[in-house]
Order: structure tokens, then C-alpha cells, then sequence
């Protein structure tokens, strides 16, 4: 079984706390850690942004990663959210079988 990181880029913190409320309580993710704001500069549609944003991590599976992009871009006020998954490589094996039980 894979385990991953998922990294997401959210407008505030409310919208962080209610993405991560759906996808834990619908056992897309197993956890999620709200880091509070971060400033984003970007380019979009030919303009340079600068916004604060507040980064949410969420832990899974491979087998449940898909269905949470899938319900990720459903619920995100985004046109095109910031969604980035990191495989876990090594980690503790208790917290990794956690992860499993609370996705399936």
C-alpha cells in the first residue's frame, strides 16, 4: 500500500477547515493539517498575483487519491486549485496502518 502527502492551497482559513471537515468525515483523507497563511505570488491568465492563501496537507492512500483530487476540485472555490500529491517514501509504520484504517 502507498501512502501520500497531499498539498493544497485554499483562500482562507474557514475554506481550509471546511475542505478538510468533507474529506476526513467522507474518509478521503485520513487527517489533515491546517499551516495557516502563506503568501502566494503567481501568474495567472497573464497577471502577476499576490494573495495570502492558507496551505492545508492531508494524509491518504493510493487507493483512496484519486477519488480525493476528484472531490477536492468538486468543493474548492478555485477554477484551478493548487492540489499537489507527495508520495510518502519512509515513516513510521504505526501512524502509516493509522492511515489506512481511517480511509477504509
Amino acid at each position: 500500500m502507498g501512502y501520500f502527502l497531499v498539498y493544497v492551497t485554499t483562500s482562507s482559513e474557514n475554506e481550509a477547515k471546511n475542505i478538510a471537515q468533507v474529506v476526513v468525515t467522507g474518509r478521503q483523507a485520513a487527517c489533515a493539517n491546517i499551516l495557516g497563511k502563506s503568501t502566494s505570488i503567481y501568474n495567472w491568465e497573464g497577471e502577476i498575483h499576490t494573495e495570502t492563501e492558507t496551505v492545508l496537507i492531508l494524509k491518504t492512500t493510493t487507493e483512496k487519491l484519486d477519488a480525493l483530487i476528484s472531490r477536492l476540485k468538486q468543493i474548492h472555490s478555485y477554477q484551478c486549485p493548487c492540489i499537489v500529491a507527495l508520495g510518502i517514501q519512509h515513516g513510521n509504520t504505526e501512524f502509516l496502518d493509522w492511515i489506512a484504517k481511517e480511509v477504509s
